[in-house]
């Protein structure tokens, strides 16, 4: 007998409902400081260790030697490059890649620029042939003004990157739905952004950044984009997220130098406190000297 439409309807609606519990596996209340049966300075991901949760941009700063030592300075292991921008430059783009490669920090390339997946498919073939990496951030802009990522172009060429072999670091928004479907063509990493690109706002919704973490517990989130300065990368590791890139705050920095050690410092004590555990908010205050009931005579 064939299903009415009734029937239908309620089938689907048990897909709905059983949907989130098989994805999420944790409530927005449930975030929870990770175990410490491991080494705590260390952690993974695509495939390598790490120690530093730093990663750094590398345009925009006003001299190869300041991106050299701030780099030195931040401490990180990552660094992110746009391919298409250095292309533009000519056989300058080799010397810069040999002073990147020189700080010994991994290298990402990113697809910074790409408005369509063909583009974005297209370069990342290139960094990949360029760069001897599997690596990619990839970014598929959707908007001129906020430079916002197109949510359909991106997932299409993530789709196709995962199938060439790509490790995809997708540059992406921070709404829940698009990210898990970025997770279901194959990514393993998630960049969501604080704010738009260069903006400097800081995190401007971080409840939506709090609900990633809890619903997606075991997949790397690296806040990407917005940060203007340490406390927003601080509040970024407190909620629990795995690592902060940014390059604006320290490349336009008066003292680009000082401030990557700055965020450096503000990445390592957010983690230690979001480790550590930070204790609740409440509504009213509450003694920190506990009240036995009798008074003390001195």
């Amino acid at each position: 007998m064939s299903a009415t439409p009734r029937d239908w309807e309620v089938g689907r609606s048990a897909q709905v409902k059983e949907e989130p519990a098989a994805r999420a596996g944790d409530t927005e209340q449930n975030v929870r400081p990770p175990s410490r049966s491991h080494d705590q300075s260390q952690w993974h991901i695509g495939g390598r260790t790490l120690t530093s949760r730093f990663f750094l941009g590398t345009a925009s700063y006003p001299s190869p030697q300041l991106l050299q030592d701030a780099i030195a300075a931040s401490g990180a292991q990552v660094v992110t490059m746009g391919l298409r921008r250095q292309l533009a430059h000519g056989a300058e783009a080799g010397d810069f890649f040999v002073l990147v490669k020189a700080t010994g920090a991994h290298l990402l390339p990113n697809t910074a620029g790409c408005h369509t997946a063909r583009e974005a498919i297209t370069l990342a073939h290139m960094a990949r042939e360029l760069f001897d990496t599997t690596w990619i951030k990839l970014e598929v802009v959707g908007d001129a003004h906020t430079l916002q990522p197109d949510p359909f172009e991106l997932l299409a060429a993530a789709t196709q990157l995962v199938k060439d072999g790509f490790e995809v670091f997708p540059y992406c928004m921070d709404d829940l739905v698009s990210c898990q479907r970025l997770l279901d063509a194959g990514c393993n990493i998630l960049m969501p952004w604080g704010a738009p690109i260069g903006s400097g706002q800081g995190l401007v919704n971080p409840g939506a950044l709090r609900t990633l973490r809890a619903r997606l517990p075991g997949v790397p989130l690296i806040v990407d984009a917005g940060i203007g300065s340490p406390a927003d990368a601080v509040q970024a590791m407190e909620l629990g997220l795995d690592a902060v890139l940014l390059n604006s705050a320290v490349a336009h920095a008066v003292d680009p130098v000082r401030m990557a050690r700055a965020f450096k410092l503000g990445i390592e004590s957010g983690r230690l406190a979001f480790e550590a555990g930070v204790m609740a908010r409440q509504d009213m205050a509450v003694a920190s000297t506990p009240v036995a009931g009798h008074p003390i005579l001195l």
